[in-house]
C-alpha cells in the first residue's frame, strides 16, 4: 500500500468523483497508475481528532469540532499550564470540507470531539450520525439523526471497538468510547481506535483485524495528576510496532491537556526506529492510501450491542453531554 501527502485543501481537488473521473493526480509531483484509482482512501486531517474520510462512495466527518479558538474552558485541571479551547483556529478550506460531509462518524461525546457548534451544523444539515449502541440514544435524544454504526445499513462493512479513555477510577469517569474498524471491497482497511489507551481489547483487535491504516490520538492527554488519558508515549510506541501498516497520528496541539508536539512525536519515532511506518499530518494536510489489489481485507464481527447504563448515565452528566 502507498500513501502521498497533500497539504493543499482538499476542496481544490473538486470531488471525489471529479478526481477519479479525470484522472488527474493527487499531486502534481505524483502520478498514480490509472489502474489505481479504485483503491483510493482519502484522510484529511482537520483539527484535532477531526477528519474528513472519503471511505467507500461515503465523504464521513469524523468527530467534528468546529469551535472557534478559547471559547471552551481549559481541560487541564492540575499543575497549571491550563488554557482555553480549542488551541487552534480551524485550517483554510475547512468550511468546503464539512460542505462536502455526507455523514458524521463519533467515537464519544467529549467535547472536544462533538461541541455545541457541530451538534447545531450537523441538525441543520440533517446528516445521519453513526455511533456505538451505547451513545446513539442519547444523541437521540439531542435530537440528532444519530444510527448505530455497524447496522449493516453502509456500503462498508464495520465493527465497533470499546475502547478506555485513561486507567483505574479515571477511565471510567472519562465514560464509554468506541473505536471503529471499517472495510470496503476497494479501499485499504482503516481502524479509529477513538480515545483510548493501549488496552488487551485494542492489542487483540490489531492482531485479529490486521488493518492497513490506522488513526489514534497521540496527545499523550493528561489532567496534570495521574496516569496519561490516551496512549502514553511508551504505548504509542508498541502500538506502532503492533500494526501491520500505517499509523496516522491525530489529536495534536489542539487541546490543552494533550502536551504532545508534531515535532517531538517525529522525533520519537525516528528514535525508535519506526518512523517510516508513521504520519502526523498538520491541520488541512490530506494524505491518500492506495490499496494493494492483491490483498483481501479481514471481515470485521459483530459489534458489542451494549446498552447505555449507569457509567453512561453518570459519566454524560459529569461531561455535561
Amino acid at each position: 500500500m502507498a500513501w502521498i501527502s497533500n497539504r493543499i485543501p482538499a476542496a481544490a481537488f473538486g470531488s471525489r468523483d471529479e478526481l477519479f473521473s479525470n484522472q488527474r493526480p493527487v499531486h502534481s509531483s505524483f502520478r498514480l497508475p490509472p489502474s489505481s484509482f479504485s483503491f483510493i482512501m482519502v484522510i484529511t486531517q482537520i483539527r484535532n481528532a477531526t477528519v474528513l474520510l472519503e471511505f467507500g462512495g461515503h465523504d464521513l466527518l469524523v468527530d467534528p469540532m468546529l469551535s472557534p479558538p478559547s471559547v471552551m474552558p481549559g481541560f487541564r485541571l492540575f499543575r497549571g499550564q491550563r488554557r482555553r479551547n480549542p488551541l487552534t483556529e480551524l485550517p483554510a478550506g475547512a468550511d468546503e470540507l464539512f460542505a462536502r460531509a455526507t455523514e458524521v462518524i463519533l467515537t464519544h461525546e467529549h467535547p472536544d470531539h462533538l461541541d455545541r457548534p457541530a451538534v447545531k451544523w450537523i441538525k441543520s444539515r440533517g446528516l445521519t450520525l453513526w455511533a456505538s449502541s451505547v451513545d446513539a440514544p442519547n444523541l437521540q435524544r439531542k435530537g440528532l439523526n444519530a444510527e448505530v454504526l455497524g447496522d449493516g445499513q453502509n456500503s462498508f462493512a464495520s465493527e465497533v471497538i470499546p475502547g478506555t479513555h485513561g486507567h483505574g477510577l479515571i477511565g471510567w469517569l472519562m465514560g464509554p468510547v468506541a473505536g471503529f474498524y471499517l472495510t470496503h471491497p476497494d479501499e485499504p482497511s482503516l481502524y479509529i481506535t477513538g480515545d483510548t489507551v493501549l488496552t488487551e481489547t485494542v492489542k487483540q483487535a490489531v492482531g485479529r483485524l490486521q488493518p492497513d491504516v490506522v488513526i489514534a490520538p497521540a496527545g499523550t492527554a493528561n489532567f496534570g495528576l495521574g496516569k496519561d488519558i490516551l496512549f502514553s508515549e511508551a504505548e504509542l510506541v508498541e502500538l506502532v510496532r503492533l500494526a501491520p501498516g500505517q499509523v496516522v497520528f491525530n489529536h495534536l496541539e489542539s487541546i490543552d491537556h494533550c502536551p504532545m508536539t508534531r515535532t517531538k512525536l517525529r522525533d520519537m519515532m525516528d528514535a525508535a526506529g519506526i518512523g517510516e511506518r508513521v504520519l502526523i499530518p498538520n491541520d488541512g494536510e490530506q494524505l491518500t492510501f492506495e490499496r494493494d489489489p492483491h490483498s483481501v481485507p479481514v471481515e470485521p464481527s459483530a459489534s458489542p450491542n451494549t446498552k447505555p447504563g449507569f457509567q453512561k448515565w453518570l459519566t454524560a452528566k459529569f461531561a455535561g453531554t
